[in-house]
């Protein structure tokens, strides 16, 4: 279908509505475009029985695993996120996300002992790489990668690679929740816990990812408690902080991924300071209390829709010694340093 010029297709691809916008009508291009995004999600995920990942946690304790080169280079990325100094983004997290079973049937609370014998076999540092062999090996039996978390911004940042290469200049990609652009864009900015189409403001973007994520998700509730999917690899359990959501635009969706997650687990005062670093990387926070606040305010165009909320004007403090700052590299795409 058409709106004003612009032909929308659609399809169900890893568990989620995929949306694609061109200003042309073009179904064999769409259809390329969906048979990329199945043969990356064939390569990455781990919610079937036979895949390069599910591959590797076979074998996990057991022998290293060779995988293609799209594949190992995406788990080195995920590696050098997850070692970051107190990163809430890990690789490696695997166990605790089947413990908890957060959006999926048979989700409960897990006992803490449960999640203490869990925690050992989430230690990214045991995900063993050898660039020579191109192979990936778990030190330990019981372990798991799971790369739900950067495959979306992954396969994004090839379906924008790919779209440009056949000379579109204007297309909007959303992997549910991931979305891409090509040319101008206005992308919302959801209202947690609301209903889909309620927005709390628009991000305007030009050939950017918007990556959000948030606790309104995937959640579940007991006892009075809601307990929500983004989960903290030091504890085992739900991060608990100030945010309800973490919006990242940049020119690369994987980065947007890494980084919602980093900055969930920072929070908005060492979150933006980190930022600080990046002039690639800029983020929307929106808070518990209805506080949005923009890591740049001169660099984002931002429009609030939604008078329940408000733009504040914290900035950030300046980073102290003990901060991690993370950065990018130009010959692995990420590293960390401490200063």
């Amino acid at each position: 279908m058409s709106d004003n010029r612009v032909y929308s297709y659609s399809a169900v691809l890893m568990g989620s509505p995929i949306l694609l916008k061109l200003y042309s009508h073009d179904e064999a291009l769409a259809s390329r475009v969906f048979q990329l995004i199945k043969r990356y999600e064939d390569l990455l995920t781990v919610n079937r029985a036979q895949s390069q990942v599910m591959d590797i946690n076979h074998a996990a304790g057991r022998h290293p695993v060779t995988v293609s080169r799209p594949v190992y280079q995406l788990i080195k990325c995920a590696k050098s996120a997850s070692m970051v100094r107190d990163s809430a983004f890990n690789l490696a997290i695997g166990p605790l996300v089947k413990l908890w079973r957060i959006g999926f049937q048979g989700h409960r609370v897990p006992s803490a002992a449960d999640i203490a014998a869990r925690l050992p076999l989430t230690r990214p540092q045991d995900v063993i790489l050898d660039d020579e062999k191109q192979s990936v090996w778990l030190a330990q039996a019981g372990m798991e990668i799971d790369l739900g978390a950067i495959a979306k911004g992954y396969i994004a940042d090839r379906v924008r690679d790919y779209l440009g290469q056949q000379g579109i200049e204007q297309a909007l990609i959303n992997l549910g929740g991931n979305v891409h652009t090509l040319g101008e864009w206005a992308i919302g900015l959801k209202k947690p816990f609301a209903a889909a189409q309620e927005l709390i403001g628009s991000i305007a973007v030009s050939g950017q990812s918007v990556v959000t994520s948030g606790t309104y998700e995937r959640y579940f509730e007991q006892d009075g408690k809601r307990w929500h999917h983004i989960l903290d690899p030091r504890s085992g359990y739900p991060l608990d902080n100030e945010l309800d959501s973490v919006t990242v635009i940049s020119a690369d969706s994987l980065d947007g991924d890494i980084w919602t997650t980093l900055l969930y687990g920072l929070g908005v005062e060492k979150g933006c300071a980190a930022l600080r670093q990046r002039d690639d990387i800029e983020a929307i926070f929106v808070t518990k209390n209805r506080d949005v606040i923009l890591s740049s305010p001169q660099r984002i165009r931002f429009q609030l829709l939604d008078s329940g909320y408000q733009i504040t004007g914290r900035t950030a403090r300046r980073p102290a010694d003990s901060d991690t700052l993370v950065g990018r590299s130009r010959r692995n795409g990420w590293w960390y340093r401490e200063y």
